[in-house]
């Protein structure tokens, strides 16, 4: 009997599509073709943890120069998430099926109309964000003098090449600025086309400069913003203004959510006692300069992280909690924090056998 008979040509003749699908999978796209076989997915998972009062390539996580530092141990690890793009469904699959990965829609990693360097870029000015809110945190928790500082001068602005990076914004005409809010509000009293009289700190010399103000360009307005607003052109952010400087010494990390625990390593540094009791403190959340901490997202790939990494404790934004406690964490406790002042007494009521607040 020939092989090739109608039962034996329906069987092969239908496994090719099947064949050939199996092969495609594991592409990123049709070889020979621009037609995309990437899944519309991103997968989220435990990305790894840095210890801020430890090193990172040879550098402190957190530098302070121009005060003593206290001695400090153990641990207070700050927590990321990894987020994988690009996947076939080959990948995918083996991400949902053989890790502890969630599939998320890319919206939620990379929303319409934004591109990936756009995402990135955003992400980097959020965790520069992060990071001068952990400073300013920690300065009015320990009650120590800040200034503004300029960080950046926004091209085509009143104060390109009139103002420089580095400069420290004393008073804006006879008001004195403390804060960068403080110079947002003094300059917002104004109108476009009105000059301004700056006394700013340039290299240890004090200076006045005038600027005339501009109209804010329509591409940096926030949402809702309409009419005539006085715009400067700085970006400032709060420094020590006693001569103590703080420099984070992490690279390749995006986003706010490690605004707490570079705080926290902050006060641990600049204040007598140790917050950790030597012990092996995990966290995460945002925080913003008045202290207050705000939740963030992937709890429950942190909290797995954390363990993996030895962690005992770990801080949970209060926000995040009722998340936090479907994770699995083999009787490591979740301590539940709302500001940097309430974090640091429940650290030491822990680390001392004394109550703490909880999240169960």
């Amino acid at each position: 009997m020939s092989f090739w008979n109608r039962r034996n040509r329906t069987v092969v003749l239908g496994a090719v599509p099947v064949v050939v699908l199996l092969s495609l999978i594991g592409l990123p796209r049709i070889p020979g073709t621009d037609i995309d076989l990437t899944v519309p997915y991103a997968a989220q998972g435990k990305g790894p943890t840095f210890n801020t009062l430890g090193d990172f390539e040879g550098r402190p996580v957190v530098e302070i120069t121009g005060a003593d530092e206290d001695k400090t141990t153990g641990h207070l690890n700050m927590t990321t998430v990894s987020v994988r793009t690009n996947m076939t469904l080959a990948q995918a699959l083996g991400r949902w099926l053989f890790t502890d990965d969630t599939l998320v829609p890319i919206e939620q990693v990379f929303p319409p109309g934004q591109s990936e360097d756009e995402v990135q870029e955003k992400n980097a000015a959020a965790f520069s964000t992060s990071e001068s809110n952990a400073t300013l945190s920690a300065m009015n928790y320990l009650k120590r003098p800040v200034e503004p500082m300029v960080m950046d001068v926004s091209d085509k602005s009143a104060a390109q090449g009139t103002i420089h990076i580095n400069d420290v914004v004393k008073k804006v005409d006879d008001v004195d600025v403390k804060l960068p809010s403080d110079l947002a509000r003094e300059v917002q009293k104004h109108k476009p086309g009105d000059t301004v009289a700056l006394t700013i700190e340039r290299q240890k010399r004090i200076e006045k400069i005038d600027v005339e103000l501009q109209n804010k360009p329509e591409a940096l307005r926030k949402r809702g913003e309409s009419g005539d607003i006085a715009f400067l052109g700085v970006t400032t952010v709060a420094q020590p203004a006693d001569g103590l400087r703080v420099n984070y010494n992490l690279t390749n990390i995006g986003g706010p959510s490690a605004g707490l625990m570079f705080s926290l390593a902050v006060v641990d540094k600049l204040s007598p006692g140790e917050l950790t009791g030597g012990q092996f403190i995990a966290g995460t959340g945002t925080i913003d300069a008045d202290g207050k901490v705000g939740p963030i997202g992937g709890i429950t790939h942190k909290i797995r992280a954390a363990q993996d990494a030895g962690a005992k404790v770990f801080l949970v934004p209060a926000d995040n909690c009722s998340e936090a406690l479907s994770a699995e964490r083999n009787g490591m406790d979740l301590i539940k924090v709302d500001s940097l002042e309430d974090a640091i007494g429940d650290l030491k009521n822990y680390t001392s056998g004394k109550d703490f607040d909880t999240c169960s």
